[in-house]
């Protein structure tokens, strides 16, 4: 027994690293694109990006914005053709309208596959599509998308394998064709395994393919969408000698491919910066970030207003309530059952644009032009050249930490974040023609202030007893304000001081780049940890842990192998861990205000183990916190079955609640058991 029993624990944790990597591959390529910009395009100035902004034409602003509409067109038609695949063919209107918001969203939020899928799931339910039947859509509407990039990809690595970004110069061209057919490949055994197979197993579940024609209708759709998106970004550009059509589309789907595998909010920096490198030798700076600006505002920042206030609008007619219901902003007076799992756009927009208002104070020192403080009063002056771009840029740093708590409902990181986001826009008012991120920050502060009742969660420093590690942590950040403090006379001359630029400045000593660069991490590591929720520790289950449930309000017997507790520790939640999932018995017992900590406190316990978080048997009172989670509501019938529901609320319901696209089929197959746990 041991040692299948080493093998399990060791897989375990192998997963539960594996699950970090995406994050810290983002960080990586942050971090890249920080170094590439500040090292090849330390000359931009403010002043020529917004003359290169002028000089656009108004022809290729307008045939832009049409293509924008054409490209949003055309994913309209993946989950036409997915709805079909699922054996439920939806009206085109409807799916348009799923296809908007879920696009819109994730492309502007990262994690596309997630993200959009937690919209699909909440529309295609209330219009009648079984779990299965949506998990069908949403796999193949991800698929889609993949085939398009692995086409063109395919095509570029063999007609112009020179101009990938970073690559390109420094890879075999042999080597570059051969990954280049093992693209190609992979689409044409898609196509084939669709013609000769009908279905095929993995894993122990049968996949069904699409015939053939969709197949191929499938990779010419999604070829044909990722070249019109290109095209957006081409119109933009001035005329510029070698730079065809073919080589801005390597350009493109290779700094597309970077961003999508940074999973940072609309691939923020990477895309951008792999954008910069890549058609540098053809266009001058200042016009490639004005066609960056413009392409992220048609593509990007106009698409995801829209459809947040769309699905709104639709929200509102679904459930017949106040607007601030919809969008999450405090408990519900007409009851549970209204509010859904509807994904909050406005939260998870504002979120959003305070990890890119993070990045931008990040970068502006890379395009801050050379201030003259004259025009301030002489105090004021000297304390905004005192900080120069080194504070703005720790500001920047603190707001991407920020963002991560926020991610996380967390309510210090709602207070901490609105200060930095004030702070960083008196700093950057002293700054000549920076008008503009002043106005970006403040309307990110005021987007954000509204919604303090959706950040519920107590953070590490203000929930438990006062530990040592949290003593630790504020000490360590103390030491490393101050390390920063004494070394700002040895850089304030710099015509760059951003921290970051500091630690690649060759003519700043050594031992004061090493300090800075120690000092900015482990405050940063500090910072998370004391905003971050506190470590998980359940209990075991024995007769101590059934009374303590007992004693908080819980009147049914359950088996089960722990028991998680609230932060206040006022309300507790069993769970049994089955297979690859951490299954909640049932919604917390216990006092209202600790109800929704125990729900997050066993999601942060599932991912401490390696195990996706679910719950079971749950009342509609909650539904929007497991909606926070990711987790998808699966209407239960009297007997413990999944059941079809028309969205039509009904406070006596009980939902199966999990990640639907990933546990959904190892769950089904152990309802029997599951409904065998007596209901609360």
């Amino acid at each position: 027994m041991a040692g299948p029993q080493t093998e399990t624990s060791q897989t375990k944790g192998l997963t539960r690293y594996l699950s970090h990597l995406p994050a810290v591959l983002g960080v990586l390529l942050l971090i890249g694109a920080l170094y590439v910009v500040q090292k090849e395009f330390r000359h931009l100035r403010l002043k020529d990006i917004g003359d290169a902004l002028r000089a656009i034409p108004t022809a290729a602003l307008v045939f832009s914005f049409v293509w924008t509409i054409l490209s949003y067109f055309i994913l309209t038609f993946y989950d036409r053709l997915g709805t079909i695949y699922a054996g439920h063919k939806v009206s085109y209107g409807r799916v348009a309208f799923a296809s908007f918001c879920a696009y819109s969203l994730a492309h502007n939020l990262g994690f596309a596959a997630v993200s959009g899928a937690a919209v699909r799931y909440r529309l295609y339910a209330h219009w009648g599509l079984t779990p299965f039947q949506i998990g069908k859509t949403v796999a193949f509407c991800s698929l889609t998308f993949a085939l398009g990039g692995l086409v063109l990809g395919g095509a570029i690595l063999f007609i112009e394998p020179t101009t990938i970004p970073f690559f390109g110069q420094h890879v075999p061209v042999l080597a570059l064709h051969a990954v280049g057919a093992v693209l190609w490949a992979i689409v044409i055994a898609y196509i084939t395994l669709s013609r000769v197979l009908g279905s095929f197993h993995l894993r122990g579940h049968e996949i069904d393919l699409p015939r053939w024609r969709m197949a191929l209708l499938q990779v010419v759709l999604a070829t044909v969408d990722v070249a019109v998106t290109a095209t957006i970004f081409y119109a933009l550009l001035p005329n510029a000698p070698g730079l065809t059509w073919t080589i801005f589309l390597g350009v493109y789907v290779a700094s597309y491919t970077a961003g999508l595998a940074a999973n940072l909010p609309g691939g923020i920096g990477v895309f951008d910066t792999a954008m910069l490198f890549g058609l540098e030798p053809y266009v001058d700076a200042p016009h490639i970030v004005g066609a960056i600006v413009v392409f992220r505002l048609y593509y990007y920042i106009i698409p995801l207003f829209l459809a947040g206030g769309l699905f709104a609008g639709n929200e509102i007619l679904l459930r017949g309530g106040a607007l601030a219901r919809v969008f999450g902003m405090g408990p519900s007076r007409a009851g549970p059952a209204t509010r859904w799992s509807e994904p909050d756009f406005a939260v998870a927009a504002s979120t959003g644009l305070v990890g890119i208002c993070g990045a931008m104070l990040l970068t502006l020192g890379v395009i801050a032009p050379n201030t003259d403080y004259s025009w301030l009063d002489p105090e004021f002056a000297d304390i905004a050249f005192q900080a120069g771009q080194f504070v703005p840029s720790l500001i920047g740093a603190g707001l991407v930490i920020m963002a991560l708590g926020l991610s996380q409902r967390v309510n210090l990181a709602w207070g901490v974040t609105i200060a930095l986001l004030l702070v960083g826009a008196g700093f950057a008012a002293t700054q000549d023609n920076q008008l503009w991120v002043v106005v970006m920050l403040i309307l990110c502060a005021a987007s954000l202030a509204p919604f303090r009742s959706c950040f519920y969660r107590h953070a590490s420093l203000l929930s438990g007893p006062f530990e040592g590690s949290t003593a630790m942590s504020l000490l360590v950040l103390v030491i490393c304000v101050l390390a920063l403090v004494l070394a700002r006379h040895q850089t304030v001359l710099l015509n760059n001081n951003a921290w970051w630029a500091v630690v690649m400045a060759r003519e700043v000593p050594n031992s004061v780049r090493f300090a800075v660069a120690s000092a900015v991490i482990l405050a940063s590591i500090a910072i998370w940890l004391l905003v971050r929720p506190g470590r998980v520790r359940a209990l075991p289950w024995d007769a101590a842990a059934a009374r303590r449930l007992f004693m908080v309000g819980s009147k049914t017997p359950v088996h089960a192998d722990g028991l998680i507790t609230g932060e206040a520790d006022r309300a507790a939640l069993p769970f049994r861990r089955v297979g690859r999932v951490l299954l909640g018995l049932g919604d917390p017992a216990g006092a209202e205000a600790d109800k929704i900590s125990a729900v997050w406190r066993l999601r942060d316990l599932a991912r401490q183990e390696g195990l996706d978080p679910a719950f079971w048997r749950v009342g509609p009172d909650l539904l929007k916190v497991y909606a926070d989670l990711g987790l998808t509501p699966l209407p239960l019938d009297a007997d413990g079955q999944i059941v079809e529901s028309d969205g039509t609320p009904d406070p006596s319901r009980r939902y199966l609640v999990c990640m639907a696209e990933r546990d959904l089929n190892a769950l089904i197959v152990l309802l029997p058991e599951l409904a065998a746990i007596p209901a609360k």
